[in-house]
């Protein structure tokens, strides 16, 4: 398997459209059109890849951005692993999706009740148990952040 720095220039040289440099975490950044990496971690450094080939620039809805994950992993393992022989794990691949469902079930948990909401906006959740509304933060590279919204008064 190739180590990171190498399959870098490789990666250059096939995909002058982009950038590739070091960073804090491995993530795609579309205004910069560059793919961030971090460590020695050659599936991490191709599922960036594919949110890039795929054009994946923005989401709206929470479950639009686990869309994008799974299809930026099925690129990555299909694609770009045969094609610069990089073995990517069905493992990893599940527990890196995980962390996305996982990050998903605590946004939606409300934080008045516990229930699970639904979310009505970007950013925005309602609970379908007790009416509560919240504003949550982007939180995938920071802790999340819910915020509970001042109910409005409906008119009898």
């Amino acid at each position: 398997m190739q180590s990171t720095p190498s399959l870098i220039k490789i990666l250059r040289e096939a995909h002058p459209e982009f950038l590739f440099k070091v960073g804090n975490t491995f993530h795609w950044s579309p205004q910069e059109k560059t793919v961030f990496y971090a460590d020695d971690d050659p599936a991490a450094l191709l599922h960036e890849l594919a949110h890039a080939i795929l054009g994946h620039n923005h989401y709206l809805r929470d479950m639009e951005l686990i869309e994008m994950e799974r299809d930026a992993w099925a690129y990555a393992t299909e694609t770009l692993a045969q094609r610069y022989l990089i073995a990517i794990q069905d493992e990893m691949v599940q527990e890196a999706l995980d962390s996305y469902r996982d990050w998903l079930h605590a946004r939606s948990n409300c934080p008045q009740c516990g229930s699970t909401g639904i979310q009505s906006a970007s950013f925005l959740y309602k609970c379908v148990a007790c009416d509560t509304a919240w504003r949550v933060n982007e939180a995938r590279q920071c802790a999340l952040r819910r915020y509970t919204l001042e109910r409005q008064k409906t008119p009898l």
